[in-house]
């Protein structure tokens, strides 16, 4: 006879799979279903694909059945996830679909002494990455009142020219077109162009 899966086990892949706050009830038929549904599949295709008979996976759809532990691990092998996913209630925030056009040189801009800054994606709200174009002024770092530091990551993408990038806690490194560099914005940093011409760089940054 085979074992059922018990309550606990359900618990303890939860928190395999990073949850260590009491989980809130799951209901697994609809996230079986709603896992199906999103990759495209009818239960008979689902069902071939996880080894398991149609009426089997019907019935764990239908809260007709409780799945043993191996009936799960055909489930999630069968929709190419891992057995903790099954158990990880999706995203409440649903897809919108936002997107934002900024057309070139149409980005709001903002000037200061050492920069120029094109803002882009600038009609969404509540974003979680800040894009802009910089034109980089400045030429030397006694230029900067100090490092810039900010909370988040940052990314950093040569468009034209040649720059240097200072960083607090590494040595300066040469950046030319299509270099780029990921890094700690809390991290004091700087740039600043080696071009005769203003270089241009694309920063991304990260506001959660």
């Amino acid at each position: 006879m085979t074992e059922q899966m018990p309550q606990g086990s359900i618990v303890r892949i939860a928190r395999e799979n990073g949850n260590q706050e009491s989980p809130e009830p799951l209901d697994l038929p609809s996230r079986v279903r709603e896992l199906r549904k999103s990759r495209g599949l009818t239960l008979e295709q689902a069902a071939g694909q996880a080894g398991l008979a149609r009426s089997t996976l019907s019935k764990i759809e239908n809260g007709q059945m409780s799945p043993t532990y191996e009936a799960l691990k055909k489930l999630a092998t069968g929709l190419e996830i891992s057995v903790p996913q099954l158990f990880t209630p999706p995203s409440r925030e649903k897809v919108n679909g936002r997107m934002a056009l900024t057309r070139n040189d149409e980005g709001t801009g903002h000037a200061t002494a050492t920069y120029e800054h094109e803002m882009l994606g600038g009609s969404l709200t509540k974003k979680t990455m800040l894009p802009y174009r910089a034109r980089v002024r400045a030429r030397s770092m006694e230029e900067f009142d100090g490092w810039v530091r900010h909370d988040g990551e940052e990314f950093l993408y040569v468009l034209t020219g040649v720059v240097r990038l200072y960083t607090e806690f590494y040595e300066p490194v040469e950046m030319r077109r299509g270099d780029s560099a990921y890094y700690d914005a809390t991290m004091g940093h700087n740039v600043i162009s080696l071009s005769p011409e203003d270089a241009t760089i694309l920063w991304v940054t990260s506001l959660v």
